[in-house]
């Protein structure tokens, strides 16, 4: 089997989890990735056997440091079909010129994060509400871990019963784990201070027919995000028929606080600890069970996202996707989950 070669430009929250995840998929072979700064994860990336490169004014800084690069950005874009750009907000738009010229030449795919603009791709893309609108276009970008989160409840219920309208609170964490110089002490910060926030206006990049509106606020916490979604339905339903539906897919993950306890991000964190995941990582979307609460058409719910991991898996869908790969979507869903131990919460948390 001839394996899609992949690259990934950035190796911080987002790239190294991608980086990670195309090592493990038995279709792919990472070849490479890039940084611009020698550092801890440098050198854990080069003792784990991970190719490095880097831009051509940082070689130096690499070499002065000890740490082997296999070339440079340029060199990584001429050995491989796609290239996954995880740099930070901003950055990736500006590596998009040069990404095209190898696009035009030999074939390159480009897959973009939410961080950027909706401009910088021909499309934005969830697993769960538009997989099959990617092949045939050469660059893709998978909207942020909040909209990632906020498609895949969207998405799953306007399949089964029909979305009427939405209204959405987004409580935010305040900053990665790592970011130190980042995020509010000791304050609920607005962000933005109006209605709507940009998460609305993202929903739409993908399912541009949901009425949603949306507001958010900035908390002192590192660990995720806690969405409130408020949604009117097409038709009645009951909770039952929610949770039954929402169970049917392994990327949520449905928590029964009232029989394990979780009832907080924080003892999420510790059962994903406990449970063995890498870095603590939930790429699921986390639905508190308890929570549903369905009258009729309306249904109103509590959910969390982590936001370092939710969203790897579309990443790895969408490198099948721009590929072309027999059997995508739904054979890549399938793989991507299973490779990736999605929904093996459940069975303890659920």
């Amino acid at each position: 089997m001839t394996k899609i070669r992949v690259g990934v430009n950035g190796y911080g929250t987002i790239g190294k989890r991608v980086a990670d995840a195309v090592l493990k998929m038995p279709d792919m072979e990472l070849v490479g990735v890039v940084k611009v700064t020698p550092d801890a994860s440098a050198l854990i990336a080069e003792s784990r056997g991970i190719p490095l490169y880097t831009v051509r004014d940082r070689v130096e800084a690499f070499k002065s440091k000890g740490v082997k690069v296999e070339g440079v950005l340029e060199d990584l874009l001429e050995s491989i079909d796609v290239i996954v750009d995880a740099t930070p907000g901003g950055v990736g738009a500006r590596y998009k010129e040069l990404y095209l010229e190898y696009s035009k030449r030999k074939g390159l795919k480009m897959i973009f994060q939410g961080g950027e603009k909706p401009g910088v791709a021909e499309i934005s893309f969830n697993a769960y509400c538009n997989p099959e609108k990617i092949p045939g276009h050469r660059s893709v970008r998978v909207v942020s871990c909040n909209t990632t989160g906020l498609l895949r409840l969207i998405c799953i219920l306007d399949k089964a019963f029909g979305v009427e309208k939405v209204r959405a609170t987004i409580i935010r964490r305040a900053a990665d784990p790592k970011e130190d110089k980042r995020g509010p002490v000791n304050s609920i910060r607005l962000n933005p201070p109006n209605i709507p926030s940009h998460h609305a206006v993202d929903v739409k990049t993908v399912a541009p027919h949901i009425d949603i509106e949306t507001a958010a606020v900035i908390v002192p916490t590192t660990l995720m995000h806690v969405h409130s979604v408020y949604i009117v339905l097409k038709k009645n339903t009951s909770r039952d028929e929610v949770i039954d539906v929402l169970g049917r897919y392994k990327r949520i993950l449905l928590v029964d606080s009232e029989k394990t306890g979780i009832d907080s991000t924080a003892k999420l964190v510790e059962a994903s600890r406990d449970m063995g995941r890498p870095r603590y990582d939930i790429p699921e979307l986390v639905v508190w069970k308890d929570t549903i609460h369905v009258n009729g058409e309306e249904v109103w719910l509590l959910q969390g996202v982590h936001q370092e991991s939710i969203v790897v898996p579309e990443n790895i869908d969408a490198i099948r996707g721009l590929m072309n790969t027999k059997g995508y979507p739904s054979e890549s869903i399938e793989l991507t989950d299973k490779i990736l131990g999605l929904g093996s919460l459940s069975r303890v948390l659920g």
